[in-house]
């Protein structure tokens, strides 16, 4: 009977024996699936990718955008027209997430993007096509290849009162607020200049020519790629933030040091 009883305790299986088998099939089973995906996606050609018309974003404005801005674009005492935004604008709105709009306020907010690429450039033809305006520029406008210094100076001139010279935005009037160009891109920032969303005015080619905005857009992307070279920059909001460090950790260094001399005299 001993014999027989060691002889099954040896050949039960451990409790954790069915647990780490689930495991190592789910592994294979699913480094095969990713394998598998990724051949299917290097083979897929680009022609299969779903080209979405005109028609399409007709749908899709009226199912998103017409309860503010009408069926027939007009507007609506929540929205103002689109006739003259064309696709550029919509692009701007949409594809940084400020529309559509989550509510009512001051200014739209940017928020997560709701739609993909292919809606957002549907919806944007819809417009262009009944209601034209300003279109995508060559991408030599966008390819970063300008005057940074003459960017620079312009940008002081015409943006930094409300973008800051470091382009980290700031407040104005009644809550609104000039926002962190920081992450913005360059299609983006031409797409701003040229259609003056919201509080922004509208730099047209004669208040800023095409090579003019090539060369902000140049500048702005030198801010991004290059780190301050000052330090730590605070949030590069100039002596707001730089006078609360001052005042905070230098008077609160002396005031420490004060204490603690008199504690160690006394």
């Amino acid at each position: 009977m001993a014999r027989e009883t060691t002889r099954r305790s040896k050949g039960r299986r451990s409790p954790w024996a069915a647990a780490a088998l689930i495991g190592i099939g789910l592994l294979i089973t699913g480094g095969v699936y990713a394998g598998a995906s990724a051949a299917m996606a290097a083979t897929t050609p680009e022609t299969t990718k779903s080209a979405l018309t005109a028609e399409d974003g007709k749908k899709l404005f009226q199912a998103n955008c017409a309860t503010c801005h009408g069926l027939d674009v007009q507007g609506t005492p929540d929205g103002p027209s689109l006739y003259g935004v064309g696709e550029l604008a919509v692009h701007f709105q949409m594809s940084t997430g400020r529309m559509p709009l989550q509510m009512q306020g001051p200014q739209a907010p940017q928020k997560p993007v709701q739609f993909t690429e292919d809606q957002i450039g549907a919806i944007g033809e819809y417009i262009q096509s009944i209601a034209p305006g300003p279109t995508f520029p060559d991408d030599e406008v966008l390819d970063g290849e300008g005057s940074a210094a003459e960017g620079g100076e312009l940008f002081r001139i015409n943006c930094a009162m409300c973008h800051n010279v470091a382009g980290a935005g700031g407040a104005l009037t009644e809550g609104k607020y000039a926002p962190n160009l920081h992450t913005t891109t360059p299609l983006n920032m031409y797409a701003a200049m040229v259609t003056g969303p919201q509080n922004m005015p509208v730099f047209n080619d004669m208040t800023l020519t095409t090579e003019e905005k090539r060369d902000i857009i140049t500048y702005l992307l030198y801010l991004q790629d290059n780190e301050s070279a000052g330090g730590f920059s605070l949030g590069s909001l100039g002596p707001v933030s730089e006078g609360l460090f001052i005042w905070i950790f230098g008077i609160g260094s002396l005031i420490a040091i004060t204490v603690w001399i008199t504690a160690k005299s006394n």
